[in-house]
């Protein structure tokens, strides 16, 4: 595919699948900007991909101060976007009778709040034709047991991603979702720390193996690109057959 001097921006772009989408968009032609909570995981990314055409914004989209940091960059930039991969996410997991108001605040403040507002404070600087790709979870249609919270950020992500594929359609700009099954991140690492437990995420998939970032990456820019163009409002699963194999 190519995205030849189209403008991409990824919020959450430091590592894991988000990293991963920004190689394969600047492979692709793209001028990718990425954004992370701090300037060091920021220039550890950019030393990694090594290109004139990656830039890197400090923002934290879990709150509007980062958001409008990220919005000002867009804006001074004078470039209209093509593609905005709302990415940036973080997971915990607890039974309900443990988890705290701290972890449910963090997560829905990252999960929905900053998608939803760098969205909408985007809106102004997206082409018309644009591609908005959400990157949600299968755990928002699966019951996994001690991810109530972060279920919830993800269904919640999803019903916001079908409302803005119907609202944005006049400009014809396309909304979609992308649904990872269990991916080796490092985010994910720091989640699920156990490897018992990683080989049991392992095992709920048809292909009895994790999914890759770079994998996600790939479904990403089909999302975005004109082979998909008559793609909105829908959910992508990239789970290796965890949906289906997880409830068969």
């Amino acid at each position: 595919m190519n995205f030849s001097e189209k403008n991409i921006v990824i919020t959450g772009g430091t590592s894991g699948i988000g990293f991963a989408t920004a190689e394969a968009f600047i492979h692709a032609g793209a001028n990718v900007w990425i954004t992370g909570r701090n300037l060091e995981n920021l220039d550890k990314a950019a030393n990694l991909l090594k290109s004139e055409r990656l830039f890197t914004v400090v923002s934290d989209t879990s709150n509007l101060n980062g958001i409008d940091d990220l919005v000002k960059t867009v804006a001074q930039s004078g470039k209209k976007l093509d593609v905005l991969f709302l990415n940036a996410g973080i997971a915990t997991f607890a039974p309900i009778a443990t988890a705290t108001e701290a972890d449910f605040d963090a997560q829905f403040n990252t999960n929905v709040k900053g998608p939803y507002f760098t969205l909408q404070k985007l809106l102004p600087y997206l082409n018309d034709g644009a591609s908005v790709v959400f990157n949600s979870s299968t755990v928002a249609t699966a019951a996994q047991m001690y991810g109530s919270v972060y279920s919830a950020t993800k269904g919640a992500l999803n019903k916001i991603a079908q409302v803005a594929a119907n609202e944005l359609a006049e400009r014809n700009i396309r909304v979609n979702m992308i649904s990872p099954g269990p991916t080796q991140t490092e985010g994910f690492d720091k989640a699920v720390p156990d490897e018992s437990l990683k080989q049991q995420f392992a095992s709920t998939t048809a292909l009895q193996r994790m999914g890759r970032p770079s994998e996600i990456a790939k479904a990403v820019l089909f999302l975005a690109s004109e082979d998909a163009s008559f793609i909105t409002g829908a959910q992508l699963l990239a789970d290796g057959g965890y949906i289906g194999y997880a409830l068969k």
